[in-house]
């Protein structure tokens, strides 16, 4: 730092109330009036204040959970209401957004025939992982924990790779625009879902 000697530590800024140029300066004079009394001092006092720094800080860092009148007041009365979408209802409009845009493609894709079922498999990558994601759910829900979520969101992207891969390699008339567009209108209904909350 400018106007400081080697030998001496970096001082920390103490407070808003004191601003950091008079923190070092006022730090500088006590260092050189303990020098000048004779008493030096050691880097057991520098470690001791910053000890007694973060242990100020840690008692000033405790969280506070919300009340429920405090939620509803930031938040709005609705914070407390359960909310309506389930992730077998996600599900669900994931399935009758495929079979809508299925049904699209039937309509205005010459030819239809492999243009909807395209289509209806690029829905099923999208709804197939999460229905068996969400039967995993409510298989667990007493023993939810966050590893078991995490495991189900592998095996959903898993699932989810490997029936593209499947697509690939098996059926060989697919037309990719059909089955892209349809996934990713599924795939956006997670969106559409919170919109809806």
């Amino acid at each position: 730092m400018v106007g400081q000697r080697p030998d001496e530590a970096p001082q920390a800024h103490e407070g808003p109330d004191v601003p950091p140029g008079e923190v070092g300066a006022s730090s500088r004079g006590q260092d050189a009036a303990a020098k000048n009394s004779g008493r030096v001092v050691s880097k057991t006092d520098h470690n001791a204040r910053w000890d007694e720094l973060d242990a100020s800080q840690q008692d000033n860092n405790d969280i506070v959970p919300l009340t429920r009148a405090e939620a509803e007041q930031i938040f709005g009365a609705q914070v407390s209401r359960p909310s309506r979408v389930t992730p077998f209802r996600v599900v669900a409009a994931q399935v009758v957004l495929s079979l809508v845009a299925t049904l699209a493609w039937w309509l205005f894709y010459k030819p239809p025939g492999s243009a909807a079922l395209s289509a209806f498999l690029g829905g099923a990558i999208c709804w197939l992982p999460g229905a068996l994601f969400a039967a995993r759910l409510k298989q667990l829900s007493r023993a939810g924990t966050v590893f078991n979520w995490m495991l189900g969101e592998a095996f959903k992207m898993g699932a989810t790779i490997a029936m593209f891969v499947a697509i690939a390699f098996w059926y060989h008339d697919v037309l990719w625009i059909p089955l892209l567009v349809t996934y990713l209108i599924a795939l956006k209904t997670y969106w559409i879902a919170l919109a809806w909350r």
